[in-house]
């Protein structure tokens, strides 16, 4: 058979083949470059595009055309998307019951049935003996159609002494004693409980489940044992003779650095810094008169009855209308806010002058002296012109 030769007039027909690729993509942006033409016959050539749509990565569009005798119009033979050489695939189709895998069954879930299943073999045959047939139905409960081979127990033992519930598990290797001395073990009958039993505590992770004579856990009837010493012979340290740490044993003492010269400064060139204000303390005078004025204010503050002279005394007993007012109709700012006068002069003058004028009801209630002569408070004399404020 003759070898197919290049068609000039299929190989140009890119554009045409273009044009029903995007037609099978349904989406323009899913066809991408051109990657080639291969000739498939005789006058049948296919082209190549590159698929850009997601999760399609290494496949591509196909157009194949042809040309029959003579013509110069190339046909649309068949277009599709084809995998390439680093195309992801699905893996190989498997049957349903061969895709199974243990664990996969849940509820509802049926297997298909196997007639001819390694694991398992005919059951008893009743064989018209009373004694013979009473034992094995009843005693070893072997009436069943089929029951489990030699080789199905061997493959169980298996899987269970290599699995969580064997002797290698690490609750099991943790275990101060094996599951043969727990009282929650309850021992298995025919060969399998040669090295299985089923565990009955519900403190333990492996209650209602198989496991080995030789496994263990936290839950063991008699936690009081002593730690059993691991079955393994204890190793050796290992010592890595390919990994050096370099260590200096020169001890470094640390450089000093020199100290730069201070240039010096000349003395005509020194600023002298601002000096500090002065604090004045006030004089002895001044000082005195500002703590009579202190002491003074305080007992106008707490109330004018308290004032141990006699003419203050008759000013609490007898006093005028207007005193009576301030002290019952006390005014909103003085509820508010007590202030303190900062100076006291004009209170003493006030008090001079109405001690001139101011004559007791009762001339038995003047006391010559003060009860108390560190209370007295000194009268202004008439002569002080501080007493006469309208002169």
């Amino acid at each position: 058979m003759a070898a197919a030769t290049k068609d000039a007039i299929l190989i140009s027909a890119v554009d045409q083949a273009r044009q029903v690729a995007i037609e099978a993509a349904e989406n323009p942006a899913h066809v991408g470059e051109h990657l080639g033409a291969v000739v498939e016959g005789e006058r049948l050539v296919s082209h190549q595009f590159a698929c850009t749509a997601p999760g399609y990565r290494g496949w591509h569009w196909t157009v194949t055309l042809a040309r029959v005798p003579r013509a110069r119009v190339a046909t649309v033979c068949e277009a599709e998307l084809l995998p390439g050489d680093d195309a992801i695939l699905a893996p190989s189709w498997l049957p349903w019951s061969e895709r199974l895998r243990p664990g996969d069954i849940g509820p509802g879930d049926v297997l298909p049935f196997l007639a001819d299943d390694p694991r398992l073999v005919p059951g008893y045959v009743a064989t018209g003996d009373e004694d013979e047939d009473r034992v094995a139905i009843e005693e070893l409960a072997l009436a069943r159609a089929r029951l489990l081979s030699r080789e199905g127990r061997d493959r169980a033992a298996e899987r269970w002494y290599a699995g969580s519930q064997g002797p290698t598990s690490p609750t099991a290797v943790a275990a101060s004693a094996a599951c043969l001395t727990c009282a929650f073990m309850i021992p298995l009958s025919g060969p399998l409980g040669q090295l299985f039993g089923v565990c009955a505590n519900e403190w333990s992770p492996d209650d209602a489940k198989v496991v080995s004579l030789d496994h263990g856990c936290g839950a063991h009837s008699e936690t009081d044992l002593e730690p059993h010493p691991s079955d393994w012979p204890a190793s050796g340290p290992k010592f890595d003779d390919m990994d050096l740490e370099l260590v200096s044993m020169i001890v470094e003492e640390p450089t000093a650095i020199p100290e730069e010269p201070r240039a010096e400064v000349p003395a005509e060139d020194v600023v002298a810094a601002p000096d500090a204000p002065e604090v004045v303390e006030p004089e002895g005078e001044v000082a005195a008169e500002a703590d009579a004025d202190a002491e003074v204010a305080v007992p106008e503050a707490e109330g004018e009855g308290e004032v141990a002279s006699p003419e203050a005394e008759g000013e609490a007993e007898v006093a005028s209308p207007e005193v009576e007012g301030e002290a019952e109709v006390a005014s909103p700012e003085v509820d508010a806010e007590v202030s303190f006068p900062e100076s006291t002069d004009h209170v003493v003058d006030a008090v001079a002058v109405e001690s001139d004028t101011f004559e007791p009801a009762n001339p038995d209630d003047v006391t010559a002296e003060p009860a108390n002569p560190e209370d007295a408070v000194d009268v202004p004399d008439d002569d002080d012109p501080r007493s006469h404020p309208e002169s």
